[in-house]
């Protein structure tokens, strides 16, 4: 399990993040929403280690990693799919999945089989420029490098972001499936309310730096939660 306890988060004298408290939990999608520059993303550089936290405290499986450094949260397990995909445009497909090798040793330094069978367009592309894809495949793509490191809590930033319909319906298949699978827990960052809806289990909504509704899937309210979404 995640946890993130009442953490600060700066950038020089101005407060980006506070008090915010989150949960995830293994098996379970964990829905972050809320508009633009609200501290959504602030809060997921905090969790991978991205930016440092000014206080509060950041626990994943009972270990506290609030000052360990992104590459070593890496190494326990924690991968994240950053808004904007920043996948490396001159590097072929697989080169690009390679670079999740750098946290993982041994037996596990393949690509496991299952990337090809979420995202199928992947396999036939190997040997394509990740700049060469639509922006939908290099979505697919910084999803698969993150899985390519066998994540135990993957973070994924807006996934959904300038992405085509038909690929938006096998990203969140994908993420169906990888939560079915009952070992990985999933922290999503995402504006698109119906797309948050059906994948949560539970829910966190943002405003100003702090969560200002939150609770499971059971107890969301539709009508409140669209008010903090609409500009």
């Amino acid at each position: 399990m995640l946890n993130v306890e009442t953490i600060n988060l700066h950038y020089g004298a101005a407060q980006a993040l506070k008090s915010v408290s989150l949960t995830a939990e293994t098996g379970k999608v964990t829905c972050l929403m809320g508009r633009n520059g609200v501290g959504k993303t602030s809060t997921l550089r905090a969790i991978v280690g991205q930016h440092p936290i000014s206080a509060g405290r950041i626990t994943w499986n009972g270990e506290d990693v609030s000052k360990l450094a992104p590459h070593a949260r890496a190494r326990r397990g924690i991968a994240i799919v950053p808004q904007g995909r920043e996948i490396f445009p001159l590097l072929s497909v697989k080169e690009n999945l390679e670079t999740g090798y750098a946290c993982v040793r041994g037996k596990d330094r393949t690509i496991p089989e299952v990337i090809f069978e979420l995202f199928p367009v992947l396999q036939s592309m190997l040997t394509r420029r990740g700049g060469d894809l639509s922006g939908g495949q290099q979505q697919q793509l910084a999803i698969a490098r993150a899985l390519v490191t066998r994540p135990k809590l993957l973070v994924l930033d807006e996934p959904t972001e300038g992405i085509q319909p038909s690929i938006i319906k096998d990203i969140g298949r994908a993420i169906e499936w990888l939560r079915d699978q009952g070992d990985m827990a999933i922290v999503l960052v995402e504006q698109y309310f119906e797309f948050a809806r059906d994948l949560a289990d539970s829910f966190a909504v943002m405003d100003r730096g702090e969560v200002v509704l939150a609770g499971s899937r059971a107890e969301l309210d539709e009508q409140e939660v669209r008010r903090h979404l609409t500009v």
